[in-house]
């Protein structure tokens, strides 16, 4: 399906039953001359029809902006490896969608309460002669305005996207999703953390994919005295060479703390993302282990003692 093609067909989908809606209302409104002979029918018609209508251009309008969202999107997908652009535009016309879609939503209900002029008139007199209830709505709304806000700040800043790992509350997770009002983060055991939105600008949290996917893993390992360190670190050199979740950037073995009992080794790693760097470390940890057992296993921890003969009861 060619391009034009593929764009008419998202296009009658989303906006064909809005449309044919207000076709329809279109169609019947010329009818209405004909009902200037029943006053008390004709009223309430014109006044339905002012109401459908702008229910009519509302929908349209929303439609539209869902057909929007999709066209867009389509161009960036976040299921692969290098998403950061995409999960960046994902995650500002999500918010921007729903943030519009609420504006006119709210124009719409404003539209059709102005439709009525008795309506109308008690509710300016109620603003012009208590405006404590406006000062009352807005303390009731502050958290939600501050929460609309903060989102607007996030789709425009983004310390945080779409599918971004982060640590949050001691959790590891992913964002998967960014509402108007809280974040829902995927716990690596598949359960949901919800969050509210201005927490992440009121707390310190990680973002391991901010600016790139890209991560350093380390493993320590505690062997004896007696180990041959540059055994350990070409067999790691050799390791990472062998396993396709390294990606070839970096990697180091180094000696970091000696105790009287062990010393302790650690290996350096870099992966392409915070999943591949756990697998790849848990892999490392594990054949290093398996390494020194094989090959050194007079390296492996060990407590030494010495005992002295007590000269006291040879002499006796």
């Amino acid at each position: 399906m060619s391009v034009t093609a593929n764009l008419f067909s998202t296009v009658i989908r989303y906006n064909f039953r809005p449309l044919a809606f207000l076709a329809l209302l279109l169609l019947v409104r010329p009818f209405f001359p004909f009902l200037d002979e029943f006053p008390k029918l004709l009223s309430p018609l014109e006044k339905a029809f002012e109401i459908l209508l702008i229910c009519g251009i509302a929908w349209l309008i929303i439609q539209s902006i869902y057909m929007l969202e999709e066209v867009v999107l389509r161009n960036y997908t976040i299921d692969v490896k290098d998403n950061l652009e995409a999960r960046r535009i994902h995650t500002q016309i999500h918010f921007l969608r729903k943030f519009v879609a609420t504006i006119i939503i709210i124009l719409a209900i404003a539209s059709i309460f102005m439709a009525f002029e008795k309506v109308r008139q008690i509710g300016m007199s109620i603003l012009a002669s208590a405006g404590i209830v406006g000062i009352v709505i807005g303390l009731a709304a502050q958290r939600t305005i501050a929460n609309i806000l903060v989102g607007l700040q996030i789709a425009i800043t983004q310390p945080i996207r779409l599918d971004d790992v982060v640590i949050i509350e001691n959790e590891w997770g992913r964002i998967e999703e960014i509402t108007s009002t809280y974040v829902v983060v995927k716990i690596w055991d598949l359960r949901r953390l919800i969050v509210p939105l201005t927490y992440f600008t009121e707390k310190p949290f990680q973002n391991w994919t901010r600016g790139s996917a890209d991560l350093m893993g380390t493993v320590f390992l505690y062997v004896d005295y007696t180990v041959p360190v540059e055994e350990v670190r070409q067999e790691l050199r050799r390791l990472l060479g062998a396993s396709s979740l390294w990606n070839g950037t970096t990697w180091g073995l180094q000696v970091t703390n000696v105790t009287p009992q062990v010393v302790e080794l650690r290996a350096l790693m870099s992966a392409t993302d915070a999943s591949a760097a756990w697998d790849l470390r848990c892999e490392v940890r594990e054949k290093l282990l398996t390494f020194v057992q094989h090959n050194y296993p007079g390296a492996l921890p060990k407590v030494r003692a010495e005992f002295q003969p007590d000269n006291s009861l040879e002499s006796s």
